[in-house]
């Protein structure tokens, strides 16, 4: 079985903790992503066999401006022509092809299973991008919404226009040259008639109106890593800081984030760890309330905080509803707005008015995460979260390779 991904730490590791499960089953399984180095580190520490795929993920969100449009043809062309070759002889043998990413990649990765006649799933690991009733579509990069617009379902049909406009000539081209016939709906093609949604039903309650979408629950990596030694000692040595970090989101915005954060933190007289991640955050100062990590293991680490502030992506999101940790979600763009609602909406946290927060906004979010009954509620979910949706997704998926019924 071939897993296809392509985007920062939040596509690659539900499809590493997918593979984790697959190859438990007993299935011969590889995972084409992109090769940046911590990737190609992070699904070796897990044992799974990866296939380079396009180019590296992290110079591109460091070096395009959030929303531009510039370049994103030849990059959406690039990642395209990688799923018709790289894909498609990672995929030979294989029974299955599951993908997620980008548009251009779903839509070519499903051109490479039509010609290698196996089977496709389509997965998001967020319900914004999925057509819905209920939601407007997130606008595509330099291609806005009409803001008069109010019916979503045709919001969604004219989406469907601007991804063809956007990416069909180049699909079908690349079709002709693999003699396939060409597609005249590239979104609705990728996505297919029964997509699946890797979230957690309680985090995120799909709501029927459509598509016939199989939810599994989140795929996560099962275990915990050990912290590092001066991490635990840090952890040890007082009461439970609050954890601030943007995983793979670039400076951007975030340039004052965690001067803010940790000047907002000491205000609630707590202590800090503050995560790099790819925007490479670090206190103003050198004072010991504050420890610096890079790459580590957020369950083990999120159930020994107070709180979790971060970015809003859906990893981080669930891994800290797991931890039964209180949130502050402060988005940043995408789907992250969808869900810091949720963590408003369920009562675990607090969602922070726009992308870049101020001492004293940040504080009032702070405030109510830390709240003995945001504890609570937090302590409550945590219960209902499941833990087992890589497993659910991978006996689907070997169910069906054994003449099982069709997920």
């Amino acid at each position: 079985m071939v897993l296809s991904t392509y985007g920062t730490r939040g596509s690659v590791v539900p499809m590493a903790g997918l593979a984790v499960r697959l190859r438990e089953l007993g299935a011969e399984v590889r995972v084409c992503a992109p090769p940046d180095e911590e990737f190609v580190e992070l699904l070796a520490g897990v044992g799974v066999t990866m296939v380079p795929t396009g180019a590296p993920v992290r110079p591109v969100v460091s070096s395009v401006a959030p929303g531009s449009a510039v370049g994103l043809a030849q990059r959406a062309a690039d990642l395209m022509a990688a799923q018709f070759e790289t894909v498609a002889a990672a995929a030979e043998g294989c029974d299955a092809l599951v993908a997620t990413g980008p548009l251009p990649a779903v839509a070519g990765a499903r051109s490479v299973a039509e010609k290698a006649g196996i089977r496709f799933v389509y997965v998001s690991h967020s319900p914004v991008v999925l057509p819905s009733p209920y939601r407007r579509p997130p606008a595509r990069r330099g291609q806005p919404l009409p803001d008069d617009m109010t019916d979503n379902r045709k919001l969604w049909e004219l989406d469907a226009e601007i991804a063809d406009a956007m990416f069909g000539e180049m699909l079908n081209t690349q079709r002709a040259e693999a003699g396939l016939p060409p597609v005249d709906n590239v979104r609705d093609y990728a996505f297919t008639d029964r997509p699946w949604l890797a979230t957690d039903p309680t985090l995120d309650p799909w709501r029927t109106g459509g598509l016939d979408v199989v939810q599994t629950g989140a795929w996560m990596l099962s275990g915990e890593r050990p912290l590092p030694a001066e991490l635990v000692a840090f952890l040890d040595a007082g009461e439970p800081p609050v954890y601030v970090g943007f995983g793979s989101m670039p400076m951007g915005s975030l340039k004052d984030v965690a001067r803010v954060a940790v000047e907002a933190i000491r205000a609630q007289g707590r202590r800090v760890v503050v995560s790099r991640g790819w925007a490479d955050l670090a206190p103003a100062d050198d004072r010991d309330d504050c420890f610096v990590v890079g790459e580590v293991d957020h369950q083990a680490l999120f159930g020994r905080v107070a709180a979790v502030v971060h970015h809003g992506g859906a990893g981080l999101t669930t891994t800290a509803a797991r931890a039964g940790t209180p949130q502050v979600v402060i988005p940043q763009g995408a789907d992250q707005p969808y869900w810091a609602g949720r963590v408003a909406d369920l009562g675990i946290g607090a969602a922070h008015d726009g992308p870049a927060p101020t001492v004293e906004s940040l504080s009032a979010a702070l405030k109510t995460a830390l709240s003995p009954e945001a504890g609570a509620r937090a302590t409550a979910v945590a219960g209902m979260v499941r833990t087992d949706g890589a497993t659910v997704a991978a006996k689907l998926l070997l169910d069906a390779a054994d003449g099982g019924p069709t997920p």
